[in-house]
């Protein structure tokens, strides 16, 4: 038995300022800090615990590589043999060199540029760390009209290897012209599939079966998208709890949601680096 985890506890804080973001510049408290330590430890043990093959996602609602806590579990959490893969979303404003005592082999990250909080030269210089430590990372951003030019220049900032991811502005309906989705597509190639809401309701997904969604508390929903809850690692026997189920939202348009949506068969694209968002080379590499 495999499952893919994406973990999200209480921590609620970033460094950053961006204006879209309700975390931004938010600071926890040293309570909260706590709380949300002792929660990722707890999970940590938990996975130990476990006898199934298991791969992680952190996708906190702020920026946690930047706390030691969160740098020490995805130390600990990569030396597991009984984890696959053990990622996280993060801003790449932390120290990397306490990455050199991860196992790389089952350790990637899943970066964000942020045009109005960093500089491509910084951003790039980050990545070149990780290129020297031979981590394996993806890296984008939301690709606003107005940013498509610093989208084609962060491409040629970092190294040809890396896959760029770019993000749609999906609140505006048919924002992009037929052109600029082209342009943007030079860049990534599976940027089409972002700019959708891929119709969802009653299809088979690998949510709530293989993969699953956890919060601080141990809380399980099927995914981040669909709130009701499902059971909980801690108290729930998890046999009795995972199963296929159709999904029952209208439509599914992020990308750590649709792309376990079994119709799109976008886990043959990723493979073993569908929680860090790196696809196969043969899917994006030929138009670099």
């Amino acid at each position: 038995m495999s499952w893919l985890i994406l973990y999200r506890g209480s921590l609620s804080s970033c460094n950053y300022g961006c204006d879209y973001c309700p975390f931004a510049k938010t600071k926890n408290t040293r309570a909260e800090l706590a709380k949300d330590a002792q929660e990722l430890e707890q999970f940590v043990a938990w996975v130990k615990s476990r006898k199934e093959k298991i791969g992680i996602l952190f996708t906190p609602w702020g920026e946690g590589l930047i706390r030691k806590y969160y740098q020490a579990a995805m130390t600990e959490l990569s030396h597991l043999p009984n984890v696959t893969k053990v990622t996280i979303q993060t801003n790449l404003t932390c120290s990397t060199k306490w990455m050199e005592q991860v196992n790389k082999e089952k350790f990637a990250l899943w970066t964000t540029f942020h045009p109005t909080q960093t500089s491509i030269e910084k951003f790039a210089h980050k990545c070149q760390e990780l290129d020297h430590l031979n981590i394996k990372y993806s890296a984008g951003f939301v690709a606003f009209k107005e940013d498509i030019s610093i989208l084609e220049a962060l491409r040629q900032a970092i190294n040809p290897a890396v896959y760029v991811w770019a993000n749609a502005y999906k609140r505006i309906p048919n924002y992009y012209t037929k052109e600029e989705i082209e342009r943007i597509e030079q860049v990534d190639p599976l940027f089409r599939y972002n700019t959708q809401y891929h119709a969802s309701l009653g299809e088979s997904c690998r949510a709530g079966n293989t993969t699953f969604s956890v919060d601080g508390d141990g809380n399980m929903t099927r995914c981040h998208f669909i709130k009701e809850s499902i059971g909980n690692i801690y108290e729930s026997d998890l046999s009795q709890v995972l199963k296929p189920t159709p999904c029952t939202n209208a439509t599914c348009g992020c990308h750590i949601g649709y792309v376990h949506l079994d119709k799109l068969n976008l886990a043959a694209t990723y493979e073993n680096s569908i929680l860090e968002r790196i696809p196969k080379e043969e899917f994006w590499r030929k138009t670099n």
